[in-house]
């Protein structure tokens, strides 16, 4: 069942589209705010409810957006940039690191919770390749040397 608080924030959402289903990334960024940054299947079924949708057509709109968790992460999430010019610039080095570093692969959480390692398509940025972005800061030009020491900033 929704809190109250997220209903209130919802309704504010709603207050701003023509109708409720076109609130339904909203809704369920507020969802996943409120409830340990992920949605889960109870999460998902509160929503579709409330935004009179069925489960299955907000399950699509949950699973096509990459910054909408349906399982859980990390405190900390790492969105590594796969695209070509990331590629050719280093990406694999960068990956190779953070894998030796955090112990984990794309699609991994570190056993404390800590990270979360995703890739994502292309952040945009590719002048300053290879990047990544840990929460919302944007982090360019990496090296090997440079990720350890960004890292170090999340202790």
């Amino acid at each position: 069942m929704l809190s109250q608080e997220e209903k209130a924030e919802i309704d504010k959402e709603l207050s701003h589209v023509p109708t409720k289903q076109a609130a339904c990334l909203g809704a369920l960024k507020i969802v996943q705010a409120h409830r340990d940054g992920w949605v889960t299947d109870e999460g998902l079924l509160d929503v579709a409810e409330y935004l009179d949708m069925s489960p299955d057509e907000l399950d699509s709109v949950a699973t096509f957006y990459n910054l909408i968790f349906r399982r859980p992460v990390g405190r900390h999430k790492i969105f590594i940039c796969d695209s070509v010019s990331c590629w050719i610039t280093g990406y694999k080095e960068i990956l190779e690191h953070l894998h030796k570093q955090l112990g984990i692969r794309p699609g991994e959480t570190t056993p404390d919770n800590k990270f979360t390692l995703l890739p994502i398509p292309c952040l945009g940025i590719c002048d300053h390749a290879p990047a990544f972005i840990i929460d919302e800061t944007t982090y360019v030009d990496l090296t090997p040397d440079k990720v350890e020491d960004i890292l170090k900033e999340y202790d």
